[in-house]
């Protein structure tokens, strides 16, 4: 008998070497349902330097909010190969703040 997919939508971290990116996947269809990066055009009118803890959180938020706007709260954290630590804490500790829970 098969389990039920787990219908959480995860929130995928990709770190390049000037840029970070934020991207909710539903798993079920895999598809990207929403993303937020150093590039969107709503943040990089606001940003001077591209990667740096203090852009993280703005990507935290941006994307929390854009959660909520979606009726998600629930999600799971992926940070690929990065360590939590740094950039990848600001950008989780910002969205938790926004009551997105994982």
């Amino acid at each position: 008998m098969k389990s039920k997919k787990n219908t959480k939508f995860r929130l995928y971290i990709f770190k390049s070497n000037k840029h970070i990116y934020a991207h909710i996947i539903n798993d079920q269809t895999n598809k990207v349902v929403t993303s937020s990066s150093t590039i969107s055009k709503d943040i990089k009118n606001e940003i001077k330097s591209f990667k740096n803890c203090t852009i993280a959180e703005i990507i935290g938020q941006k994307i929390a909010i854009k959660l909520k706007k979606l009726g998600i709260k629930d999600i799971i954290f992926d940070r690929g190969q990065n360590i939590y630590h740094g950039q990848i804490k600001a950008l989780a500790e910002a969205t938790r703040k926004e009551g997105i829970i994982f």
